[in-house]
């Protein structure tokens, strides 16, 4: 629901948080009625917890909107002011306080939410509730994740100058959307791929040695969403991305991709395992893959990092994150069937 003034009626509600989905608020009441039969006193701890992640919600909902005018000092912004700003903003390094309070408070929102359901999560396995109902709340978990790695994509995507100015845009309204709401009109279609390839990363064995993630990738591309093999299809010729997708499969930089490389085919060695990769590299690697939410965060923080850092300082590799690839892709293909459906509804009148 949207959360504005507490005496604003729903249907007069134009800009808010987002509390809780639906189906968010279904899982949690089922929770809540399982507890009361087994453990009473877990639930006033769980309720003050959601009431409190209410009232930072309600809190943050009466910050101006950005999605209208405002004129607190003697300039005045506007949605379309807000989104030029952002595609200007061609400056390096940490761009926290040039953007919205509502920005950095709604980031902060929506920690808190994810850190309650994925306590909500282990509540739910700990009354031993019906696993459907468990991995609901593991996939709400998620999808608060991926909405927080939307905004790092849209802002990286946004300075891209080498996309469509119409992308950029249409970029830099979702990403005006996500700080208004907390929520991310297209992480729906994100999600679930990018969270089914990191559960197939998990279970996969890459060859360190070769490193050649041909038969990884194929694995991953079993079962896939229709988007993720038409990205495959269309996208991994592109150096940049299959470079960005090596990151990703092996868990290594490029830079340590080509070390290791160097160092395997110069001592002859065919291959290695998961376990070795430290000693080789000469550094520890985090090679423990886990699902848990922040482990996904931390090695996408990594990947994004170095390649801002590519970037900025003209170097080889990918300068994306797979992430960024990927999300591109799918608002690509979204304003092309877009296109495409109001020609099929408006079909130009023949001279």
């Amino acid at each position: 629901m949207f959360l504005d003034e507490e005496d604003t009626k729903e249907s007069d509600i134009t800009a808010g948080i987002v509390l809780f989905s639906s189906k968010e608020q279904d899982i949690i009441s089922q929770l809540i009625n399982e507890l009361i039969k087994q453990d009473p006193d877990k639930v006033d701890t769980l309720q003050k917890r959601l009431d409190n992640l209410e009232k930072l919600a309600r809190a943050i909902a009466r910050f101006p909107s950005l999605l209208e005018r405002s004129t607190l000092t003697s300039s005045v912004r506007t949605p379309q002011s807000l989104i030029e700003s952002l595609i200007a903003n061609q400056y390096d390094g940490d761009s926290t306080l040039h953007l919205p309070s509502k920005a950095s408070l709604g980031r902060g929102y929506l920690v808190a939410k994810i850190h309650t359901f994925s306590s909500l999560a282990k509540l739910a396995k700990t009354a031993k509730m019906p696993s459907s109902i468990v991995k609901d709340f593991e996939d709400a978990t998620s999808s608060i994740l991926f909405t927080i790695m939307a905004e790092d994509v849209y802002l990286n995507l946004i300075k891209d100058t080498t996309l469509d100015m119409d992308l950029r845009r249409e970029l830099a309204t979702s990403l005006i959307i996500l700080w208004e709401h907390s929520a991310d009109q297209n992480v729906s279609d994100i999600a679930p791929v990018l969270q089914s390839v990191w559960q197939a990363r998990r279970t996969l064995a890459p060859a360190f040695g070769t490193m050649v993630g041909t038969s990884e990738l194929l694995l991953m591309s079993i079962k896939m969403d229709e988007k993720w093999i038409q990205f495959i299809k269309q996208k991994l010729g592109e150096a940049d991305v299959s470079q960005a997708m090596e990151e990703f499969l092996f868990g290594l930089s490029y830079e340590q991709v080509q070390k290791l490389r160097t160092t395997l085919r110069e001592k002859k060695i065919p291959s290695i395992g998961r376990d070795q990769v430290s000693d080789f590299l000469g550094q520890h690697i985090k090679t423990d893959i886990t699902l848990d939410y922040r482990d996904f965060y931390l090695l996408y923080t990594i990947r994004r990092d170095n390649a801002r850092a590519r970037k900025r300082l003209n170097l080889e590799g990918p300068k994306k994150t797979l992430e960024d690839h990927f999300i591109s892709f799918v608002m690509e293909l979204n304003k092309q069937k877009q296109h495409n459906d109001t020609l099929r509804e408006f079909p130009q009148q023949q001279p």
